[in-house]
């Protein structure tokens, strides 16, 4: 799912690909490549998202109505099919934000326990 930048990064627990996906969007449409680049950079290069997890990610999202595409051009003149958040993909957003912390907080406090 994601490629390992740094040799200290580790994997993410399934499903938070999606999550990230939909974050990336929160800022407005995106191409594929646009979010993955996105990822890379927001995560200070440590995670780096493969188009062979990208893609059927975000395929699966906008099945589930979560995102909705439209074609358009990118910024060096290429056809390119731009996704963003629909209503529901922003509520949905916040739930699983709200999970991922609520998880975060359980495993940090059971690795900090003496």
């Amino acid at each position: 799912m994601f490629r390992e930048e740094k040799k200290d990064a580790g994997d993410l627990i399934q499903g938070t690909l999606e999550m990230l996906v939909m974050k990336a969007l929160l800022r407005g449409p995106l191409h594929g490549y646009g979010v993955a680049e996105w990822i890379h950079q927001t995560s200070q290069q440590v995670l780096k998202v493969e188009e062979g997890a990208l893609y059927p990610a975000l395929h699966r999202l906008e099945l589930r109505g979560l995102l909705k595409a439209e074609w358009g051009t990118s910024e060096n003149n290429r056809r390119a099919k731009f996704y963003s958040l629909t209503a529901e993909g922003k509520k949905r957003l916040e739930a699983e934000s709200q999970r991922w912390s609520l998880l975060t907080a359980a495993v940090a406090f059971v690795m900090q326990a003496g």
